[in-house]
C-alpha cells in the first residue's frame, strides 16, 4: 500500500490518498477522501488508519506500507517520540491496528515514489473545494 495525506496551508483543506497494490505489483484499488480542515501531519495519520481499516476489511494478513512522511514512520517504529498530544491519539490507533496483522512493515519513500497516493490526497482536496465553487 502507498498511503499519503495532503493539506492546502497548515491547517487548511486536506484529503487523504491510499493506493492497494499486490506483493507484485498489480494494482487492486484506491481511496480518496476529503477530511476536512487539519494539519498536514493528521492528514498523513487518517491516511495510515484508512488504510488499515481497509486492509483488515479486505482480509489481509500481511502489508507492506510505503508512506512518504518520515516523521509518521519514525514515530511508529518508535524512533521518534510523538509529542503532540492530538497525533499521539492518533498514533495509539494506527499501532493498535497494526497489531491486527500477522506481519506489518512501514517503510519511508521519497515523495516521488509515493505520487499516486499523493495525487489522491490533492484530487480529494480539489474536487471538494471545487464542489463550493458557484458557477453564473
Amino acid at each position: 500500500m502507498f498511503v499519503d495525506g495532503a493539506s492546502r496551508g497548515n491547517p487548511g483543506p486536506a484529503g487523504l490518498g491510499v493506493v492497494f497494490f499486490t506483493g507484485d505489483g498489480v494494482w487492486l484499488g484506491h481511496i480518496k477522501e476529503f477530511l476536512g480542515r487539519t494539519t498536514n501531519n493528521v492528514a498523513e495519520y487518517k491516511a495510515m488508519l484508512k488504510a488499515l481499516e481497509e486492509a483488515r476489511k479486505r482480509g489481509y494478513k500481511r502489508l507492506r506500507i510505503h508512506t512518504d512522511s518520515e516523521l509518521m514512520q519514525r514515530q511508529i517504529l518508535g524512533l521518534y517520540k510523538v509529542r503532540k498530544r492530538h497525533l499521539a491519539a492518533l498514533h495509539r490507533k494506527v499501532m493498535e491496528l497494526l497489531g491486527s496483522f500477522e506481519e506489518c512493515q512501514v517503510v519511508h519513500v521519497p515523495r516521488e515514489w509515493n505520487m499516486q497516493a499523493d495525487n489522491l490526497a490533492r484530487e480529494a482536496v480539489r474536487d471538494h473545494l471545487k464542489k463550493g465553487v458557484k458557477k453564473p
